[in-house]
């Protein structure tokens, strides 16, 4: 298929817009001193503990040299050190120090609060809609085609999404636990809270897609000023064994931190051990636990807290 010339124009044209959006053409991205590659390399060591360089390298798609001189100047400045990897004594393992820590904060606050006034200046159906468009523009970009619309995806809500949590919820609660049609009132309940009081850029409804339907959800919403809850995590059938559970809680925790607040905080049951299991890998901590009796069962409620 012969490609327009008016397609390349169009993406041209946004990769222009989008270079001078990110701050891509100065020399210092926030005014910090780094560049947005160095930023995005200490981005990626401040995620994750025990990067190897060609491991680093390869996901970035960065020319293994050029890395090697943006790590040699974090070292050289006291940000990262390197340790033996267990499972290979020839590799080396890289690591933050508490100071590259403390270096990572404030460019990272500052991308969340660059991140965050984008979606201040829209309404919450622009606010999905760009949630949405950005889903697709790299499902497109990464594969396109059939094999794109069979990738899950996340995005944000949209007009039918919250009535599908609430029925999921009730359908898959009663089938997997035996819990009764109450438990699906309660998730009505907080449901209708969210559309009645939704805070754009504080809260948010992520949707797992697969194939243009919903597969799974996860909710942020205010608790307090400095206090975010995570609410109504659910993986449908269809999405179960692709990682999506893990996914929805990673992008919802991230959110929590470019919103501003300082610790997340849920509430579940502890007969729900998938659930439980990615909340301890992602460093929830739980800190109380109650039986009590709802939806028709006897259960324990747990209090998990995780700081941001």
């Amino acid at each position: 298929m012969p490609v327009l010339d008016e397609s390349v124009a169009a993406l041209r044209r946004f990769n222009r817009f989008h270079t001078r959006f990110v701050g891509a053409l100065g020399g210092s991205l926030h005014g910090s001193g780094f560049t947005l590659t160095e930023a995005r390399v200490l981005y990626e060591l401040a995620q994750r503990d025990g990067w190897l360089a060609g491991e680093l390298a390869r996901d970035l798609g960065l020319d293994p040299a050029y890395l090697s001189r943006i790590l040699k100047r974090f070292r050289l400045a006291g940000w990262l050190e390197r340790e033996r990897s267990p499972d290979d004594a020839r590799a080396q393992r890289l690591l933050l120090t508490r100071l590259g820590r403390d270096v990572f904060q404030p460019l990272d606050a500052a991308s969340r609060s660059e991140a965050a006034a984008v979606f201040e200046r829209l309404d919450p159906a622009g606010c999905a809609r760009l949630v949405a468009a950005l889903g697709e523009a790299e499902a497109l970009l990464t594969g396109g085609g059939e094999a794109a619309a069979l990738r899950p995806t996340i995005r944000g809500h949209r007009p039918g999404d919250i009535g599908w949590v609430v029925s999921a919820h009730g359908r898959l609660y009663a089938e997997d636990y035996g819990w009764d049609i109450a438990f699906e009132g309660f998730v009505a309940e907080i449901a209708a809270q969210f559309l009645r009081e939704f805070k754009p850029g504080r809260e948010c409804c992520l949707i797992a897609d697969l194939g243009g339907q919903p597969v799974g959800s996860a909710f942020v919403v205010r608790e307090r000023d400095e206090v975010a809850k995570l609410r109504m995590v659910i993986v449908d059938r269809p999405g179960r064994g692709l990682g999506l559970g893990k996914a929805l809680v990673r992008q919802a925790i991230g959110f929590a931190r470019s919103a501003g607040y300082g610790r997340m905080v849920l509430w579940t049951n502890d007969i729900l051990h998938a659930a439980r299991a990615i909340y301890v890998a992602e460093g929830f901590r739980l800190v109380a636990e109650e039986r009590h009796h709802s939806f028709g069962q006897d259960l324990v409620g747990q209090n998990w807290e995780l700081v941001l």
